[in-house]
């Protein structure tokens, strides 16, 4: 079934808006339908997913919309989104030189193009993937960041089990199956809108990657611990380790934006959790962080990064982050991990993770705080993961998620555990 002519008209004016790439495009996008109520929801799906389509083949798409004479770029950007997400047929109001000039376009072998043009990405952050990988992983590894991401869910053990949430699901009908790593959760292959089924009203499942549910998993919380969530944002990774928990013990979710936090609100009112306390702070070495130095058994630093990891779900990342952006973000990542370290007790586990697949924001990070804080060793990911009885993921020192082997985000993490404490130096943290 054609979309009606106004819907690419609609794609053209939004696109053209999201490749200033001054805000994120999600952002971009519910601000706009929010301004065009009466679009409906076949049309905005196919406005979304050729927006999509757009930033994550950018480099192709442009490439061959400047090309040739004749025809405006934005509009061709549109008509090669638009036939990526909903297919040629589907095209309204095409003159014969535009439907030409299409499928032309459509007929081109990709395989046989420049490997950087291939794989859609800055030269910068190309050059950098190939350095870590070499060139014919990175090319694998572009393919699986340039395809959409499944959906998938984290079950709420607090409300139910896996098995009772897929056969709900199927009677919606919903088709899920269980994720390979995470114990919790679930894959769908389409996304349906959740968020009128009873399930997810009653806070029995939450939409959260596999990724994210293991990093919340290799924290280890225990029931009646003090456990802090350190850059909580808007709360997956809280929600998880407050079921893990068993709604015991006291879990801080800290973040410096009252607004992400606020997002946090509704979730927890549908999980059911009365552990969670949700805490603004100003910055890493605020007095509210202070207070708890040395008490904490066990802290998550979900760091903030590049998001690079997450270019399934955010293409615009790519285009919208300067390769300087990267050395500042190593900087501030230093300077969290390093004021999170000061809450945790002895004996007891830091975290460091990111949503980044870059070694500058990873392994470099980890590897300076070894080095600058020998009161804190390294404990390797396979030891932390047979701890978990996660058996069916190899992983040396670390956590490498990786898109195209996992069917995760690009996700990294580090597990740290503070050397028992002298007396005196518990003394001097109580203190601070």
């Amino acid at each position: 079934m054609r979309l009606p002519p106004y819907v690419l008209t609609n794609a053209e004016n939004v696109l053209r808006e999201i490749m200033r790439f001054t805000a994120p495009a999600d952002t971009v996008l519910s601000h706009f339908f929010k301004s065009h109520p009466k679009l409906g929801g076949r049309e905005r799906g196919a406005i979304a997913e050729a927006v999509y389509a757009v930033l994550r083949n950018k480099a192709f798409f442009t490439d061959r919309a400047e090309a040739g004479a004749g025809g405006a770029t934005m509009r061709r950007l549109v008509l090669l989104g638009m036939a990526d997400a909903v297919g040629f047929d589907a095209l309204p109001g095409l003159s014969e030189d535009e439907a030409e000039w299409l499928k032309r376009q459509l007929e081109i072998d990709r395989s046989l193009l420049h490997k950087s043009m291939r794989a859609n990405m800055p030269k910068w952050l190309f050059d950098k993937l190939v350095a870590q990988y070499g060139e014919d992983e990175t090319l694998v590894l572009a393919d699986a960041l340039n395809t959409p991401a499944p959906l998938d869910l984290r079950v709420n053990a607090m409300k139910t089990g896996r098995d009772e949430v897929i056969a709900e699901l199927a009677t919606a009908p919903i088709a899920a199956e269980p994720t390979p790593y995470a114990p919790l959760g679930l894959r769908l292959k389409k996304k349906p809108a959740l968020q009128n089924l009873p399930l997810f009203k009653s806070g029995a499942i939450e939409v959260q990657d596999e990724g994210s549910q293991l990093l919340a998993q290799i924290l280890g919380a225990k029931r009646g611990e003090m456990v802090v969530d350190f850059c909580a944002g808007a709360g997956g990774k809280t929600l998880a380790l407050g079921a893990q928990m068993r709604n015991t013990g006291r879990l801080y979710a800290f973040d410096v934006s009252e607004k992400r936090l606020s997002k946090l609100k509704p979730r927890l009112a549908r999980s059911g959790l009365s552990n969670v306390h949700p805490v603004a702070i100003a910055h890493e070495k605020d007095a509210k962080v202070k207070r708890l130095a040395g008490k904490i058994d066990r802290v998550l630093v979900d760091a903030p990064c590049s998001g690079m990891g997450t270019l399934r779900r955010n293409p615009d990342v790519k285009w919208r982050q300067p390769e300087s952006a990267i050395a500042e973000m190593h900087e501030k990542q230093v300077s969290i991990l390093d004021g999170a370290a000061r809450l945790v007790k002895g004996g007891g586990r830091l975290v460091y993770a990111t949503c980044s697949l870059l070694e500058e924001e990873n392994d470099a990070v980890a590897k300076q705080f070894i080095e600058t804080h020998p009161d804190f060793e390294l404990v390797p990911m396979s030891k932390v993961l047979a701890e978990q009885k996660i058996a069916n993921l190899e992983m040396g020192d670390y956590l490498k998620l990786l898109p195209h082997k996992h069917q995760t985000d690009g996700f990294f993490a580090a597990v740290f555990e503070r050397k028992p404490m002298a007396k005196s130096a518990k003394a001097d943290a109580d203190e601070e």
